[in-house]
C-alpha cells in the first residue's frame, strides 16, 4: 500500500472516530440559577430632606428596607454620611457572598427632574445569582 494512501485511511479513520464519538454525547444542560437582589436609594435633596434606604428582598418575597444616611446635611455634602452607606452596602455584599451568592451584574441610575434643581436620587441594583 502507497505511504499517503496509508496516511490519508489513518487520518480518515482518526476523523470518523471523532465524530462518531462526539455526536453520541448528551448536550450539555444549561446552568440554573437562583436569583436575588438588592437596591439602594439614595436622595440627593439638599438640607438633608431626602430619604435613602436598602431595599432587600428575602426568601418570601417580603420587601425589608435598611435606612441609608442622606448625601446632604443642612452644611452640604456629608462625607461621612457617603462613607457609611458604602460600609453598610459593602456588609450587604460581603454577607450574600458569604452566602455563596454571587454578585452578578450592577445596573445604577440617576434621575433628577428637571424642574426641582438640586434634586434627585441615585438608584443601584445588585443582582446575585447562585447555582439551584
Amino acid at each position: 500500500m502507497n505511504t499517503n494512501f496509508r496516511s490519508m485511511l489513518i487520518g480518515a479513520a482518526i476523523a470518523a472516530s471523532l465524530l462518531i464519538g462526539y455526536s453520541f454525547r448528551p448536550a450539555p444542560q444549561a446552568a440554573s440559577y437562583t436569583y436575588r437582589q438588592f437596591s439602594t436609594i439614595e436622595s440627593v435633596v439638599p438640607g438633608g430632606l431626602g430619604r435613602s434606604r436598602i431595599i432587600i428582598s428575602d426568601d418570601a418575597q417580603q420587601e425589608v428596607g435598611k435606612d441609608l444616611m442622606n448625601f446632604y446635611s443642612l452644611t452640604g455634602i456629608n462625607f461621612k454620611n457617603v462613607a457609611n452607606n458604602d460600609k453598610l452596602i459593602v456588609d450587604n455584599i460581603n454577607q450574600y457572598t458569604a452566602e455563596g451568592w454571587e454578585l452578578y451584574t450592577v445596573t445604577a441610575g440617576v434621575q433628577s427632574p428637571s424642574d426641582k434643581g438640586g434634586n434627585g436620587i441615585f438608584m443601584t441594583r445588585y443582582l446575585f445569582r447562585k447555582p439551584s
